[in-house]
């Protein structure tokens, strides 16, 4: 059989993955999708269409939303809910499309699974820089995700490029280079049955092949899978677990399990809550067209893009410190033999609203940070300061805010013995 149609038969059940569910209609706002050509290297010719939505602010973040197989940037745009989310959260979407014959994304030759490689993925980082530039966006927030084809290629795209992307979403994926071939073919059949296991170590060693030398922060990921997938069989969930585990130096044993809704099980690795290192939600019953009705927005939930789109545009204001004692920390950490995750939760106890925050600690000797999300933390080791990024720096009397990193230690997992918050010693 012809591979482009043998590509095109196996994922054509992605197409009703849009239409059943991931989103319902298109979004109601003057902005427009636009297509832009010339946006820099694209060695595949793809097709790239961009999604600005009204009164984004400064800085705003940005989406990258991969299509599936047989698809295109315009029906991911139109089939999904990400534009309507974008015009609520205030931040910019790039639907790429694929123009090869299948309209399936190269997640499989050399080219593409190496850092500045070649293929798929220099042209979608060609349209992520191209809006960079042009629209300031925040290279702090900038995230991907995708469905079927679309999937794997967020995997491909998180190990090819760690320093562009700060978290990935994958709905019915493989894990990175699963899917590699060397023979020209874009299919690789053992992987697509679910029939290439790897251990952690293996999976891992993978991605960090794609960028060698790089020593900076990984992007978190988030894994969806149905049960009952017969395209991209539902073994390739644990294997991305195994795989994105491994990346971030985490254990196979989730940090909390629970069911969102019925027939969901999610189980959360290296933290407990929205924003941990690794998310999977494994469906029950459910088949390659997955219904994906309001996941969208729990895409959105563990980017953080819920928590608003841009800096504001008014000028900053002066940190509000609370008197003595108006606050409060938990702080709880995930260990393993070389590192560890921390999750902080910050309550403002005082009577005062906080318009930014800065809460200083001391990290135990041997103990240096390597990757933050929901702040920023400086110096890594010694007296370390976190501060509220763009869109979560305004605390009410009464309620939190929260930020984790991960950290490497030499074999003192103490937790630090005091905070404080803008100057106010915390309890």
């Amino acid at each position: 059989m012809d591979i482009r149609a043998r590509i095109a038969g196996a994922l054509i059940t992605a197409v009703t993955l849009v239409v059943a569910g991931l989103a319902m209609a298109p979004p109601a706002a003057s902005a427009q999708l636009t297509e832009v050509t010339g946006f820099g290297t694209n060695p595949t010719n793809l097709r790239m269409h961009l999604y600005v939505p009204d009164g984004v602010g400064s800085r705003p973040p940005l989406l990258v939303a991969v299509h599936y197989c047989t698809g295109s940037g315009p029906a991911f745009y139109s089939g999904t809910e990400f534009a309507s989310l974008a015009d609520r959260y205030k931040f910019i979407v790039i639907y790429p499309s694929a123009t090869r014959s299948g309209s399936c994304f190269d997640v499989s030759s050399p080219q593409a699974l190496r850092h500045d490689g070649g293929s798929d993925p220099v042209g979608i980082v060609s349209m992520v820089r191209y809006v960079q530039q042009r629209y300031s966006t925040d290279p702090d927030r900038t995230f991907v995700t995708g469905a079927s084809s679309g999937a794997m290629m967020t995997n491909v795209l998180l190990g090819d490029y760690p320093d562009v992307f700060k978290a990935g979403a994958a709905f019915a994926g493989v894990p990175f280079a699963c899917f590699a071939t060397t023979d020209g073919s874009m299919w690789n059949s053992a992987c697509a049955n679910g029939q290439v296991a790897k251990t952690p170590q293996q999976w891992g060693d993978l991605v960090r092949g794609a960028y060698p030398g790089y020593t900076g922060a990984r992007p978190r990921m988030q894994v969806w899978h149905g049960t009952e997938d017969s395209t991209l069989r539902y073994p390739n969930f644990q294997e991305q677990i195994k795989q994105w585990t491994n990346v971030h130096g985490l254990s196979q044993t989730p940090s909390s399990t629970d069911q969102p809704q019925s027939g969901w099980t999610r189980t959360r690795y290296g933290g407990t809550g929205t924003m941990a290192p690794v998310e999977a939600i494994s469906l029950q019953g459910v088949g390659h067209n997955l219904p994906m009705s309001g996941m969208a927005a729990r895409v959105i939930a563990f980017f953080g893009l819920d928590q608003g789109g841009g800096t504001p545009t008014t000028p900053p204001q002066t940190p509000t410190p609370p008197p003595g004692g108006a606050c409060s920390v938990t702080y709880t950490t995930n260990t393993w033999n070389t590192g560890f995750t921390a999750a902080v939760t910050v309550k403002n106890t005082g009577t005062t609203q906080l318009s930014s925050w800065a809460l200083t600690f001391t990290l135990p000797a041997g103990q240096t940070v390597t990757s933050v999300w929901n702040a920023t933390i400086s110096p890594a080791s010694g007296q370390v300061t976190a501060r509220n990024v763009s869109y979560n720096g305004t605390v009410a009397p009464g309620a939190s805010a929260s930020f984790g990193f991960q950290a490497t230690h030499t074999g003192n997992t103490a937790k630090p013995a005091a905070f404080t918050l803008n100057g106010a010693t915390c309890s």
